[in-house]
């Protein structure tokens, strides 16, 4: 009798344990699709706008770098000396006595966001001393959207 008991509970246990079925598996990947594309679509925007504010953080640093290497060596670096100059006093600076020990920039110039070097230029072509931009996220000249170039001349918002 005790045995039967046993065997009868054990039953019922096996039929309350039953699995998920396939429609309650389908729901819930559903489910984990739709959120998955809403946080998507979301997110990625925020990180291609952070992405252009990046470069121009960057550019606004490099600037400051070009500025305190100007008031010590009396001029910018030139356009063959580039952003290097400010990580290592360049061989044919003319007051290479006047250069700040440990350079103007820590570990040399960053790249852009994208991966790409940082463009310098002098005499700048944009109306100022100097034209310091990066190329967006394509690498090519011109463009729009988030391939358009970034630079210190004005911004259009």
């Amino acid at each position: 009798m005790i045995e039967e008991k046993a065997v009868h509970l054990a039953r019922c246990k096996r039929r309350k344990q039953r699995g998920i079925t396939l429609v309650e598996l389908l729901v819930v990947l559903a489910i984990l699709a739709l959120i998955s594309a809403i946080v998507v679509i979301n997110v990625l925007p925020a990180r291609d706008q952070a992405a252009v504010d990046k470069a121009r953080i960057d550019i606004g640093v490099l600037e400051t770098a070009l500025d305190q290497y100007r008031l010590d060596m009396l001029n910018y670096p030139t356009t063959q000396q580039g952003l290097d100059a400010l990580a290592a006093a360049p061989a044919d600076a003319r007051n290479a006595t006047r250069y700040r020990p440990g350079g103007y920039l820590r570990g040399g110039a960053p790249l852009d966001p994208w991966g790409n070097p940082y463009q310098y230029r002098i005499p700048g072509e944009r109306g100022g001393a100097y034209d310091l931009f990066s190329l967006g996220a394509d690498g090519q000249p011109g463009g729009e959207g988030l391939n358009a170039d970034i630079g210190n001349w004005a911004q259009e918002q």
